[in-house]
């Protein structure tokens, strides 16, 4: 009796087939958990920095905050009586020269006054009645809200 063996005939044709590993359904969260401590730790640094530049105790009121849309020019006076335009002191005689130069919609943009909790009165109303007589009419006061 003769047995004859063919070659290729079998269950897979002869050939041999990998298997391959089954997807994993399963996400990896180890990345998303570093890129998130990146940003936490950005923010937490940058926050800080966002803030007016000039550091004063405001005196504490009840009134509630106006809506922004952009970003209004901050004169500061500090306890000392210095005048801060944004977060660079400027002399009060060269305040409204400096104002206008950098008011991006003319005589109508937002100014905030913010008057140092300790600053003399005088000086802030000087301040004051200097922007008002330059023509700027669109001038808001500053202050912190009372804790309770």
């Amino acid at each position: 009796m003769a047995v004859t063996a063919q070659r290729g005939v079998g269950r897979n044709g002869g050939r041999r087939r990998h298997r391959r590993s089954r997807v994993s359904s399963e996400i990896n969260v180890t990345p998303l958990v570093d890129v998130m401590l990146v940003l936490l730790i950005v923010f937490m640094v940058a926050a800080p920095l966002l803030s007016v530049g000039v550091p004063i105790d405001l005196p504490k009121t009840d009134a509630k905050a106006l809506p922004s849309q952009q970003e209004p020019l901050t004169i500061t006076v500090d306890s000392e009586g210095r005048v801060f335009l944004q977060e660079e002191e400027v002399p009060i005689d060269g305040l409204i020269a400096k104002l206008v130069a950098v008011s991006e919609t003319g005589y109508d943009e937002r100014i905030f006054l913010r008057g140092d909790e300790n600053s003399d009165y005088g000086a802030v109303m000087k301040v004051m009645a200097r922007i008002n007589a330059a023509g700027f009419s669109n001038l808001n006061l500053v202050t912190d809200p009372v804790s309770q």
